[in-house]
């Protein structure tokens, strides 16, 4: 790292980070930094002139940098200046030397694997130790094996059941067909067998244990669309724990209701978005059209909203998306618990088959809730 970019100021979302010297550093939000400009005291008594009140919601900086020994920062949305001495910054510091929780990644590079040479069983291993890693694995069609790929549903699914998964069947059936002529599945009154698009979710949320892992096949790529997204909710909420622990407890807390209506299945669960937040017991439900009107207490509804809200927008943000195009032959698997999964919307007859998954010493079995 040059002497320069050591140096430099580093702007963030609402908050900024400062180079101390020898090699460490502060972090400080943007309307701590406002609220605490020096020049808006009373030159006789030092006093504060300005309450934090009075500051515009969305002050941020204009310009910040260092200036000699001191860090110079452009306000908007007013161009106030201010100027902080890097000595009184190191005396208030109440973030030093922080590690950042970065948002989920957006690679897929890291998430594909490869199917040259390498037969279905270590495919399929190689690609759950992806998924165990990563939130989910891509795996892309092996050229020389010319079985079409709808002949090849049920070695898949026989393989990753040697693999110690299981399939489980929901009230759409074991084997999904997700194509707008669907024939061979029942309760297919819902998005999933439209052409329309589909934004990020988790399926199954209104199940008590909603199956852990979803394999999609292509089948048939649409003629245009149809490409499929995933956002890692549990890096999402990470980094939302390490810069909003209020608005994390509250998704970890305050329970809301999961209601799926359809013409011949219902079922509805109360339960917190993010049911389980440990690192290795992680259970995320998120369905913004199977969510029922919230029934919260009067003073709690506003901050929920703004949690959930600030929560969906960090998945929804595109910088955070891997964009998967599947071709026939190729297959991804994804941690429902974990990871979001969308697809943009379509035209043509596309044909992708879905089957679920949960591990095969899985205590009870998720089509037990259908």
């Amino acid at each position: 790292m040059t002497d320069a970019l050591r140096d430099a100021v580093e702007l963030h979302g609402d908050w900024l980070r400062v180079p101390l010297g020898g090699g460490h550093t502060a972090d400080f939000h943007y309307r701590w930094l406002r609220h605490n400009c020096d020049r808006e005291r009373h030159p006789h008594t030092r006093e504060r002139t300005r309450c934090s009140s009075e500051l515009p919601d969305d002050v941020r900086p204009r310009v910040a940098a260092l200036a000699g020994d001191a860090l110079l920062v452009v306000w908007e949305p007013d161009g106030h200046e201010s100027l902080y001495p890097l000595a009184w910054l190191d005396a208030h510091a109440y973030a030093r030397d922080r590690v950042d929780v970065p948002p989920p990644a957006a690679d897929l590079a890291a998430l594909e694997v490869s199917a040259v040479d390498l037969p279905l069983g270590p495919r399929i291993a190689a690609a759950l130790a992806r998924v165990r890693e990563r939130g989910a694995a891509v795996v892309r069609h092996d050229p020389s094996d010319s079985t079409p790929p709808e002949a090849q549903t049920e070695a898949l699914v026989t393989a990753f059941e040697a693999a110690g998964l299981r399939a489980v069947a929901t009230h759409f059936g074991r084997i999904e067909d997700l194509r707008t002529d669907n024939t061979t599945n029942q309760n297919t009154d819902q998005l999933g067998y439209t052409d329309a698009p589909i934004h990020l979710h988790t399926d199954q949320p209104f199940l008590d244990r909603p199956p852990r892992y979803q394999v999609l096949q292509c089948i048939r790529a649409a003629d245009q669309g149809g490409d499929n997204l995933l956002a890692d909710a549990r890096a999402a909420f990470r980094h939302l724990e390490a810069h909003d622990a209020r608005a994390a407890d509250l998704l970890a807390t305050v329970p809301v209701r999961f209601d799926r209506k359809q013409q011949n299945f219902a079922r509805v669960v109360d339960s917190p978005i993010v049911a389980r937040r440990g690192d290795h017991d992680f259970l995320v439900r998120c369905s913004y059209f199977t969510l029922a009107p919230h029934r919260l207490p009067f003073a709690q509804m506003s901050e929920f909203y703004r949690a959930h809200d600030r929560f969906i927008r960090l998945v929804r943000d595109p910088r955070h998306h891997v964009r998967v195009g599947l071709q026939p032959g190729d297959w991804l698997v994804y941690d429902n618990h974990r990871t979001l999964h969308a697809r943009t919307g379509f035209t043509g007859p596309r044909w992708l088959r879905g089957i679920y998954f949960d591990p095969a010493d899985h205590s009870e079995a998720a089509s037990a809730c259908v």
